[in-house]
């Protein structure tokens, strides 16, 4: 992907453990100018400390920054837009999970995540463009609240289909579609603002090291009688 060069990809991972097969993996493989955010030795389920990750990975770069994210990483991303410290370009957010309700088992419980800082989940718009990549059969958020993320971020949505959590146990793998997605973000350019600011216009914040406050929860997501959705 030459036409990928300008930006830097910023990958932000899930909360499980580096697989070699995962789409995230192979689509940095493929990609000239890439960067992971590394995965966390401790506090590895505390929000903040993945949001101070994540802050502190952009900090190491100049330059354009165009985020790719699934799972948890989407949650990651959201939580620190609400207090940007730098310019995104775009992201693309991939099957994020919804914390909200019960998880299956062998999954956090919603008290676990309550306690570690999940929920509730951001409702500000993006300071970026976003696309959010939604499943139809996802075991870890149904679709119709996806949905309703994608609205409240300001993202624009795509129907995956029946891909589960597009991960390896559901068969993901490589994911073509990843690199198109991305491409589209990147093409698009900045987001303006109603008040025609773009993201070269964030204003100077202090780093945190402590528990930010949550985003101002103003519309409810969609309900859901199942995850999933036939």
């Amino acid at each position: 992907m030459n036409s990928i060069a300008s930006p830097t990809v910023v990958i932000v991972p899930g909360l499980g453990d580096h697989d070699a097969e995962h789409w995230q993996t192979q689509l940095s493989r493929k990609l000239d100018n890439v960067c992971t955010v590394p995965p966390l030795a401790r506090d590895k389920l505390s929000r903040w400390a993945q949001v101070d990750e994540l802050d502190t990975t952009l900090h190491e770069i100049s330059g354009p920054v165009v985020l790719v994210a699934h799972s948890a990483g989407v949650l990651v991303a959201a939580h620190w837009a609400q207090h940007p410290t730098r310019p995104i370009l775009g992201a693309l957010l991939a099957t994020p999970p919804d914390f909200e309700l019960p998880l299956p088992q062998g999954y956090p419980s919603t008290e676990e995540l309550n306690r570690n800082g999940w929920n509730p989940i951001p409702r500000r718009r993006l300071p970026f463009r976003s696309v959010v990549a939604a499943s139809t059969n996802d075991p870890l958020a149904c679709y119709r609240r996806v949905a309703g993320m994608a609205e409240m971020w300001g993202s624009r949505l795509v129907d995956l289909g029946r891909v589960g959590h597009l991960n390896p146990a559901s068969g993901f793998g490589y994911w073509p579609l990843a690199e198109e997605l991305l491409q589209d973000v990147i093409d698009a350019g900045p987001r303006t603002s109603p008040r025609g600011d773009t993201p070269g216009h964030v204003e100077p914040r202090h780093r945190f090291d402590h528990p930010l406050p949550d985003a101002i929860e103003t519309p409810a997501l969609g309900s859901c009688s199942d995850r999933t959705r036939k």
